[in-house]
């Protein structure tokens, strides 16, 4: 029988502990242990009470994440995407489009910022984000600016 794969979301102050324990320990195996990135992966905004976690579960096990941040430039409420993720033997499957596509449905046509790992950002392209800025190095790994609306 085959697995589903469920899409989940949950605003920051819903999520139980044991949610949030499997979303932070994905990204710490991802981000800090196989791309070998010692940095502050606990940067104190994975609970206000705005932030949003999507991530998809399949049978318990979560497969792949992203956070949205809900931020204020000028009084007009922007987004941010961030920490988007998936397991290593989940991967090519789609998942953190499908993520990505969640994200943007949630937030409509409101401006959504991210900085993208250089080498992923076509993926963010096609999704009509732009390079907003020039490569920068974010833990010794090249990042880009983008934004979309």
């Amino acid at each position: 029988m085959m697995s589903t794969v469920a899409l989940k979301r949950s605003w920051a102050q819903d999520l139980d502990t044991a949610t949030l324990y499997q979303l932070l320990k994905l990204r710490v195996e991802v981000f800090v242990v196989e791309q070998k990135c010692a940095y502050q992966e606990l940067d104190g905004l994975d609970l206000p009470p705005r932030t949003r976690h999507f991530w998809l579960d399949d049978e318990g096990e979560i497969v792949a994440t992203v956070r949205l941040l809900e931020e204020r430039v000028d009084a007009v409420k922007t987004y941010r995407i961030g920490r988007v993720c998936t397991a290593t033997p989940f991967r090519g499957h789609g998942y953190a489009n499908r993520l990505i596509q969640a994200v943007l449905a949630e937030v409509g046509s409101a401006t959504v910022h991210l900085n993208a790992q250089s080498h992923l950002s076509e993926m963010y392209v096609k999704y009509g984000f732009k390079i907003d800025g020039p490569e920068f190095d974010e833990d010794g790994i090249a990042h880009v600016p983008m934004r979309k609306g």
